[in-house]
């Protein structure tokens, strides 16, 4: 029996529950007598309703991706990857219809219970005025929402998705074939199944992972220690060594790369003429600056170096004007020399500040496929490269690059790239909150 409240009114809360829950919006028109506001809900599901063929169909093909019918015509044949796009936005709409479903529902008890406390039904003639005040902040973000849901979220899913499938080149590129679920056998011949490919991974993460440190590590103190000089040092001509010092963080990547390519090149690069010219080397001894394994890595290091430390430079320069001159000037009475000074208060203080962009430019590093690509394409070759595609100064960026461009080896590529993920997400959030500058709110 519905129970009677205090003010005379039926408490039908478990009807409305269910009238909400059976049809979205008619807890709203039977109970609140919101006929605006219910309408819409109900448009919604309706909507739904008449489109759900469409949503069975794409569901069956995302489990499908299609059969072969190498009888018809190219144009008719299966999709997979269409298919698999289709069914991972239908996902999408769902989990957002579903989300609507969720806030409706809720919407409908909270002014139910409102209605039995009060006696008072909700204001018709403007049913959606709680939407400028309580619930403006979620109309404001739901258009980002949807942006990053159909722009981001969506296609990192299809990228994950497609390392369990087999989407690789001769037998199962579409439109001419389609590819199928093969579960984790990527993840197993890369992790341990084929050695060859085992072999490339170990090789390419260990040396992405020294390449993100040693490019970190080597523009960071390399910045730090000349701001800190140009900082101290009363000189006039100042502002103008920093101009200097800036412009190979002015001039695009793309072309500092391209240039410093030439520059090294073996044969008749500038670098190893000027060596023969000055006869510190023989001209049949050459430096292979790009050709060898470990000095193409070395020189990787070394052009970043150049490439990134003005960046560097720039952010420990406003560091440092943040910093109270009391402190160097306590210091100095106390006699603490330079090298104590820069030690003991200078780094201690700069590393405060900018941990977390040292964190952040370690992620970028290990991603940073411009630095590598350009300089030397990930050469020099070496004995997996032929069946890899992975040569001696590729990291797993650029390795994907060539997976996908070069080999057209989709599944291989979506497994590092989920990889990268799994690796350098959890480290990067667990390390940027551990930060006492995050703690405290002072980035």
């Amino acid at each position: 029996m519905p129970e009677k409240t205090m003010n005379g009114s039926t408490n039908n809360r478990s009807k409305v529950l269910i009238a909400s829950l059976a049809f979205m919006g008619l807890g709203h028109i039977i109970y609140l007598k919101q006929y605006l506001k219910g309408a819409l809900f109900a448009l919604i599901e309706i909507v739904m309703i008449i489109f759900s063929p469409r949503v069975v169909t794409a569901l069956y093909h995302l489990v499908t991706l299609g059969d072969p019918r190498p009888d018809l015509p190219i144009r008719q044949r299966d999709n997979s990857v269409f298919m698999l796009i289709d069914g991972v936005m239908i996902l999408a709409v769902l989990a957002i219809y579903l989300a609507i479903y969720v806030l409706s529902v809720r919407s409908v008890v909270k002014e139910y219970d409102e209605y039995i406390r009060t006696g008072r039904l909700p204001e018709n003639k403007n049913p959606f005025s709680g939407l400028l005040n309580k619930s403006f902040p979620i109309l404001g973000l739901a258009p980002a929402v949807l942006m990053i849901v159909f722009f981001v979220i969506v296609p990192l899913v299809f990228s994950v998705l497609v390392a369990f499938t087999n989407y690789s080149t001769p037998d199962h590129i579409p439109p001419n074939n389609t590819f199928d679920w093969v579960g984790l056998n990527n993840f197993i011949a890369m992790f341990g199944g084929q050695k060859t490919w085992t072999g490339a991974l170990g090789r390419v993460a260990l040396w992405t992972l020294v390449w993100g440190a040693l490019a970190t590590l080597t523009c960071y103190f390399g910045g730090t220690v000349l701001a800190v000089v140009l900082y101290e040092n009363k000189i006039k001509l100042i502002p103008f060594f920093r101009v200097i010092f800036i412009l190979p963080y002015a001039v695009p990547t793309v072309v500092s790369m391209l240039v410093w390519q030439n520059l090294l090149n073996g044969s008749f690069g500038i670098v190893n003429q000027t060596l023969i010219s000055l006869r510190l080397i023989q001209p049949d001894a050459v430096i292979p600056w790009l050709s060898d394994e470990w000095l193409a890595k070395f020189t990787c290091v070394l052009v970043n170096f150049w490439a990134g430390v003005p960046y560097f430079m720039l952010l420990v320069t406003g560091t440092l004007t943040a910093i109270p001159k009391d402190i160097f000037e306590a210091s100095s009475i106390d006699g603490a020399n330079k090298l104590q000074t820069f030690t003991k208060i200078t780094l201690p203080l700069v590393l405060y500040q900018t941990m977390p962009l040292i964190i952040m430019s370690f992620t970028f590093n290990i991603n940073n496929f411009g630095a590598i690509f350009f300089l030397t394409g990930g050469r020099p070759i070496v004995a997996d490269s032929t069946a890899t595609s992975a040569a001696g100064t590729d990291i797993l960026v650029t390795w994907i690059y060539k997976l996908t461009i070069t080999l057209m080896d989709y599944k291989y590529a979506s497994v590092l790239a989920v990889m990268i993920f799994i690796v350098l997400a959890p480290f990067a959030i667990f390390n940027f909150r551990r930060t006492k500058s995050f703690k405290e709110g002072r980035i």
